[in-house]
């Protein structure tokens, strides 16, 4: 009797637990999270209004605006790729200081980029601007392994799992802020000066991993996350602390995952959802300021960010709840969830469509990709954590170069500018949108019997 009050007991609790254990986490933990709050703000900030700079400062057209916003999405990820593992090496403190100065470098950029140069393709404003992008995919490719690394490092196997998930719902409140902060800058001082705010903002992003998370911090958090760890854990960190650089490099080679036809499988069939995420700043935001009229097209920013706050919610509340859920069959269900939203748009352009697809869609967000995160972190190899952060996020690369590269295309053919809102074919072009995302969870079940219980493999 006891065993069945404490289950009816349990979910409440564990929905409450993540943001209680937020406030009484460790400095070392505020200083990520904090970190990582400051810089969801300023990314998500910054990406939302990147195609419409792109179209009024650099004077490019929505393909154009399209592809330079795909080059810095994409950029990101295969940075990481080649950056990721630097936190294996020169740690997290050293790796985030660094990857928020050029990321400072990057935004600066931005900001001068109209003023300095001549607007037009391939003019002088349009290559300053860049190489702020160029700032901003370096630093970053850094960034995020370096935070996931942090975690990591920071906590045990017992508090990893909503440590990840407080994480990413962290950056996700960071992004939502956007819409609060942006349109009232942007009112009065336009796209430029909203840029030179967030340029502000990773000014203190900097000085936040500087005095919170100072050397002292670090070490106290690794002594204590030590204390907790398990006699298989302590093993791994001794065993990679007496190797060499040479035999290091050659454990790295030895353990790279493209060997497993499972693991390449899994990330590659998850690139038709996660189109869905590079329409948030590709798309989303030129068809609510094209589509709509009112209030919808007046504050674009605020439903354009809607997202990443129900994320911020939802997130630790949803890994809290499925923690001990099958992953492939969360997967499934968290990409389908995320998938068939899509197709309310197909209905024409509606708050109440709207609002139905954005809830809909961060509801299987929440149930699939923080438990991705977390998966290709755990399964990761000792002491690489950082590189598989990096390599398994390349196919979400991948997804950025594609989706930017067509949806320049059809926003100039269903939701062309300057055309009135009841002309327009917006209906179309969500409802191929929603034909492509079906196509991941379609695969994951289609594969099941193939795939078996290899997602649950566990880091020994």
């Amino acid at each position: 009797m006891d065993q069945k009050k404490d289950v009816t007991k349990n979910p409440l609790k564990e929905i409450i637990d993540p943001f209680i254990n937020l406030i009484h986490a460790p400095r070392a933990l505020w200083g990520i999270n904090l970190s990582y709050l400051l810089e969801g703000l300023t990314y998500f900030g910054v990406l939302g209004l990147l195609t419409i700079y792109f179209n009024q400062y650099i004077g490019l057209n929505d393909i154009e605006a399209g592809r330079m916003v795909g080059i810095l999405t994409a950029g990101i990820t295969l940075s990481m790729l080649f950056l990721g593992g630097t936190v294996d090496w020169i740690g997290v403190r050293k790796a985030l200081l660094i990857a928020l100065s050029f990321m400072l470098f990057g935004r600066v950029f931005l900001a001068l980029a109209p003023t300095l140069g001549i607007s037009g393709p391939w003019a002088s404003a349009h290559w300053l601007a860049m190489l702020g992008i160029l700032g901003i995919v370096i630093g970053y490719g850094i960034y995020q392994p370096a935070c996931y690394t942090a975690i990591k490092q920071f906590t045990t196997a017992r508090t990893a799992a909503m440590g990840y998930a407080m994480l990413y719902a962290i950056m996700n409140l960071g992004g939502f802020l956007p819409g609060l902060i942006s349109p009232p800058i942007r009112k009065r001082y336009e796209i430029i000066g909203v840029y030179w705010v967030f340029a502000a903002f990773t000014v203190v992003g900097i000085l936040i991993v500087a005095i919170i998370l100072s050397k002292k911090t670090v070490k106290t958090a690794l002594a204590n996350a030590a204390k907790n760890k398990t006699k298989v854990e302590q093993d791994d960190d001794d065993e990679m602390a007496k190797m060499s650089k040479k035999e290091k490099i050659k454990y790295y080679i030895k353990n790279f995952p493209i060997r497993d036809g499972r693991f390449m499988f899994f990330i590659f069939i998850l690139i038709p959802v996660q189109t869905l995420f590079a329409h948030n700043w590709l798309t989303l935001p030129l068809y609510f300021k094209r589509a709509f009229t009112g209030v919808v097209s007046n504050n674009f920013e605020f439903f354009v960010n809607f997202n990443p706050l129900l994320i911020f919610i939802l997130a630790p509340m949803v890994a809290a709840l499925t923690a001990k859920k099958d992953t492939y069959k969360m997967m499934i269900l968290g990409t389908f969830v995320m998938a068939s939203p899509t197709f309310l748009l197909t209905l024409g352009p509606s708050i109440y469509t709207v609002f139905g697809y954005l809830i809909i869609m961060t509801i299987g967000e929440a149930m699939w990709q923080p438990r991705f995160l977390q998966w290709v972190a755990e399964i990761a190899p000792k002491n690489m954590t950082g590189i598989y952060m990096g390599i398994g996020q390349f196919p979400w690369f991948l997804t950025k170069i594609i989706t930017a590269m067509y949806s320049g295309w059809f926003l100039m053919k269903y939701c062309p500018e300057g055309m009135a809102p009841e002309m327009m074919n917006t209906e179309k072009m969500w409802l191929i949108y929603g034909f492509i995302a079906i196509l991941s969870p379609l695969a994951l079940i289609l594969a099941k019997g193939w795939m078996g219980k290899g997602l649950e493999k566990k880091r020994p």
